[in-house]
């Protein structure tokens, strides 16, 4: 919920390409932003390296029923993005003496059940103490509206069953972070929203970031939609209570570019909690922050989702490179647009889907892909051939038609997505290869 879900789970250095900021780099990122308007994205755009802003501009509107278009300056929903500032406040209670990372969480929550006696905070903050996420609860959808305290957020998980033994798996959970926003006020005594505003957001400059609010006037905020049958329709409601310190922060793509000037330039945390947030433990995660590499570049990122608003946030630390895109219209455009602005800014070539030919394939080769590829022990493509057309879909995803590029190579038209087939040595299709966001997933045949 707080979190973008996309086709598939998606989260070495060279120099940026010398056009870098240059007429001709800035014109195609454009030409990649327009492809997507005005139906799949509304929102903002920031591009910044060393220092400098290279696109700063805003699409679409902030509110359609009064025609207000999105600026630079418009404030929108983080969603998961919100993360990164609640383990920066976790560090910052460590850097303080507060506590320690490596603590249990029973130290500070002694009436914690029994099940969490082995969980410590660093589990919380890596997605690996095995609490399972109130999100994906069946009571979740007619709760969500309900205003609802730290406490008894807590109250709802807190007497679920693990999922695993913690620190042995990796599963995202949006409880765990509610929990950390919960030890947060605790230990310091402010709220989440005092403690982030005072530490982070005023110390920063970050005049256009705070704790969103459902009753609340806050100036130049936009409003948020979802895909309808005939257009985009309002996003359904979400109490910001209870996202919480899992997803309730708000910001425009400027404070967001101070916030990654201050974190990595040191005026955060000390170099020793910075290394802690940022080295990843399991499934290329750190604290509140995916680690991994992207287009063979190393990158610090993180998506959001939440009613109304996708956003995605990306640092490249070797080029001091930000990309921040926040939309608010439901979907995955988001994070296809930061992806695809990346490549453009490193001076890789981007096709987009618009731009690909299409050619046919013979039915007897198209055959030969039907089946069903496990990219992760919970994500699957089906893929099936329906009317002469390959068709895929993800586990618990609609159905996307797929085009061919060659006889092995597919792209997909409702997602900015290739998928790749595989044959070994017999000529036999053994496993599939999704190329998005700049990363190739693998997908072996059951």
């Amino acid at each position: 919920m707080f979190r973008r879900i996309i086709l598939a789970v998606v989260l070495t250095v060279s120099c940026l390409a010398q056009e870098k900021g240059s007429n001709a780099n800035v014109a195609r990122m454009e030409q990649i932003i327009q492809s997507y308007l005005p139906s799949k994205f509304m929102g903002t755009v920031l591009v910044a390296q060393d220092g400098k802003i290279v696109l700063d501009k805003g699409y679409g509107f902030a509110n359609l029923e009064w025609d207000i278009p999105n600026t630079p300056t418009t404030k929108f929903r983080l969603g998961s993005i919100t993360k990164q500032f609640t383990s920066a406040s976790i560090l910052l209670l460590e850097e303080r003496g507060k506590l320690k990372i490596e603590d249990p969480v029973k130290k500070y929550m002694p009436d914690a059940p029994a099940g969490w006696d082995k969980i410590t905070i660093f589990h919380v903050l890596t997605h690996t103490s095995g609490i399972p996420s109130l999100t994906s609860f069946p009571d979740f959808k007619t709760r969500q509206a309900q205003a609802m305290t730290p406490e008894k957020l807590v109250e709802w998980f807190r007497d679920k069953p693990l999922e695993f033994e913690p620190g042995t798996k990796w599963n995202y959970s949006n409880s765990g972070y509610i929990l950390l926003g919960y030890l947060i006020e605790k230990i310091s005594g402010q709220s989440y929203a005092e403690f982030v505003q005072q530490n982070i957001f005023t110390p920063l400059g970050m005049k256009d970031s705070g704790y969103d609010s459902n009753s609340a006037i806050i100036a130049h905020r936009a409003a948020g939609y979802t895909p309808g049958k005939s257009g985009p329709v309002n996003a359904g409601f979400v109490h910001m209570s209870i996202p919480f310190s899992a997803g309730a922060l708000y910001s425009t793509t400027e404070d967001l570019l101070r916030w990654e000037q201050g974190l990595f330039g040191g005026k955060v945390l000390k170099a020793e909690s910075l290394a802690k947030m940022t080295t990843p433990f399991k499934q290329d995660y750190a604290f509140g922050l995916g680690v991994s590499t992207s287009n063979g570049h190393k990158m610090i990122a993180h998506d959001g989702g939440i009613e109304g608003f996708n956003t995605s946030l990306a640092y490249f630390p070797d080029d001091k490179l930000v990309v921040a895109v926040l939309a608010n219209l439901n979907g995955p455009f988001a994070g296809q647009i930061a992806g695809n602005l990346e490549k453009v800014a490193y001076g890789e070539k981007v096709v987009m889907p618009t731009e690909r030919k299409e050619i046919t394939v013979s039915p007897e080769i198209l055959k030969q892909y039907v089946g069903t590829y496990e990219l992760t022990p919970k994500f699957s493509l089906a893929i099936t051939l329906e009317d002469g057309q390959l068709i895929s879909q993800g586990t618990n995803q609609e159905k996307v038609p797929m085009f061919a590029e060659s006889e092995t190579m597919f792209f997909l038209k409702l997602v900015d997505a290739q998928i790749e087939f595989v044959k070994n040595e017999k000529g036999e299709v053994t496993n599939l290869v999704l190329h998005q966001n700049g990363r190739d997933t693998k997908g072996v045949k059951k």
